[in-house]
């Protein structure tokens, strides 16, 4: 545990940033509604707006990645928090749809750049068995993320539904100092970019790199990722949608299930995910953690009392909140020198879902408020039934590996 404890600093620095990121991220979820009504624009807009945030993050995502193992990891951080930081300040002035699509635009590139050079610079400092643990206190910084984002949002809104995403800008560009002036580089990447090159396939450009990501020892794992984001967009970008429309509940009411929804899933990253996984193993906690989110999901259309639908969104948040980062502690026991890389693939596969899992759900809103929580529902069982075909897969368990 020596070289954990020695890079704790380090670490709480990457937790600080996407922390504060996912933040930002959230922020948005409890006031969509009011911003519904202040600009006149439909299910199908909001799903559009979420999904230009994902498709610029797919599209930077396997570049940032190479760059993270090239360039350094510290330097990706640094130029996505400043892009974050702008995006954030320009959707606070926004007054068009045009200019909030800019913004989540601008969003996305941010996520793209931080997110695979933080979970990179996580892998550089961490060894095989403490990857775990490493894995669940960095995704247990994007789970506090957006419990904090939305109750930031729902709360602050009342004095303006702009001003959390100014705070926002400001504190993304504190991080980007941070970042500068204390965050150390990590040993890989100060070696890639001393000189050393990635290897010749690692090159390629965005497409080919889908084309051929079947041939990768974590590729089910990648069609995972992909229908797992695809369900799951569909209950989050509609959640707040569908609860204003459906009960009348105010900014308020959103921020304060989504918040005390999620709360269980940050603590059990940091307390106890490292056990889960050597314990039950990452295929075993992947299936599960599908199959109580599809089927809670699917609850939610029949819940009414206010306490049900806080009952039912807390298994769901804890269930995604595992899920996550067994997934990308799974792929990280394959990466081997390839990190940036790997982490890039995942972040591109997770956009692929969050793309057409936004369109669809604000669409079918449209259409009837239920029907985006039945898809979800369908998708996450599905993507069950695929995890429980891969069990006998190549890919190593965490218990395996130590």
């Amino acid at each position: 545990m020596s070289l954990f404890l020695k890079n704790r600093g380090a670490l709480l620095i990457l937790m600080f940033n996407l922390f504060l990121v996912f933040t930002g991220i959230g922020l948005v979820i409890p006031i969509m509604p009011k911003f519904m009504e202040s600009l006149g624009i439909t299910g199908g807009m909001i799903g559009l707006l979420v999904a230009a945030f994902s498709l610029t993050q797919l599209l930077f995502s396997p570049l940032a990645g190479r760059l993270a193992d090239s360039f350094g990891r510290k330097r990706m951080i640094i130029i996505g928090m400043f892009v974050f930081a702008f995006s954030e300040g320009l959707f606070g002035l926004a007054s068009s749809p045009a200019l909030l699509f800019v913004s989540r635009l601008l969003g996305g590139v941010s996520a793209a750049m931080i997110m695979p050079a933080v979970m990179a610079y996580a892998a550089d400092i961490t060894t095989k068995e403490q990857r775990a643990a490493g894995m669940g206190y960095i995704n247990a910084a994007i789970t506090t993320g957006f419990i904090i984002g939305p109750g930031i949002g729902g709360y602050i809104a009342e004095f303006g539904i702009r001003v959390p995403f100014y705070a926002a800008a400001i504190a993304g560009v504190a991080a980007a100092c941070v970042n500068l002036f204390i965050l150390p580089e990590s040993r890989q990447a100060e070696e890639a970019s001393a000189g050393s090159e990635p290897p010749p396939k690692r090159r390629s450009g965005l497409l080919t790199q889908l084309r051929y990501a079947y041939r990768e020892p974590y590729f089910l794992s990648l069609i995972i990722v992909f229908v797992m984001s695809f369900g799951l967009a569909n209950f989050e970008t509609v959640f707040g949608l569908f609860v204003d429309h459906k009960f009348g509940f105010e900014p308020r009411d959103i921020a304060f299930i989504i918040t005390f929804g999620s709360i269980a899933g940050a603590v059990v990253q940091v307390t106890a995910f490292s056990w889960i996984l050597k314990r039950f193993g990452e295929k075993r906690v992947i299936s599960v953690c599908l199959l109580f989110a599809g089927l809670f999901i699917f609850l939610t259309l029949f819940v009414h009392k206010y306490w049900m639908i806080f009952a039912v969104t807390f298994i769901v948040f804890l269930a995604i909140d595992i899920l996550r980062p067994a997934i990308g502690t799974q792929m990280s026991m394959v990466a081997k020198d390839q990190q940036g890389y790997v982490a890039g693939l995942n972040s591109a596969f997770t956009s692929l879902g969050n793309i057409a899992g936004p369109v669809v759900a604000g669409f079918l809103f449209d259409v009837d408020i239920n029907y985006p929580y039945t898809l979800a529902c369908l998708i996450l069982l599905v993507c069950f039934a695929l995890s429980i075909r891969g069990q006998k897969s190549g890919l190593p368990d965490a218990k395996a590996a130590i």
